[in-house]
C-alpha cells in the first residue's frame, strides 16, 4: 500500500459530507472547539489554583511568625 494522493482524500471528504451533511459537520467542529477551549480553561484554572494556594501558604506563615513575635513581647 502506497500513500494516499490528494484525490483519495477529496473522495473521502465528499463521502463524509454526503453521509453527515455540512450542517452536522459544522456542529461537530464547533463542539470540538468548545471542548478544547474548556480543557485549556480547566488546565489554566488548576494552575492558578495551585499558585493561589502556594501564595496563601506563604501568607499564613508570615502571619504566624508575626503573631508569635507579638505574643512573645
Amino acid at each position: 500500500m502506497g500513500s494516499f494522493s490528494i484525490w483519495h482524500w477529496v473522495i473521502v471528504l465528499v463521502i463524509v459530507m454526503l453521509v453527515f451533511g455540512t450542517k452536522k459537520l459544522g456542529n461537530i467542529g464547533s463542539d470540538l472547539g468548545k471542548a478544547v477551549k474548556g480543557f485549556k480553561d480547566g488546565v489554566k484554572g488548576s494552575e492558578e489554583e495551585k499558585s493561589a494556594a502556594a501564595s496563601q501558604v506563604a501568607d499564613k506563615s508570615t502571619i504566624d511568625v508575626e503573631a508569635k513575635e507579638k505574643s512573645k513581647h
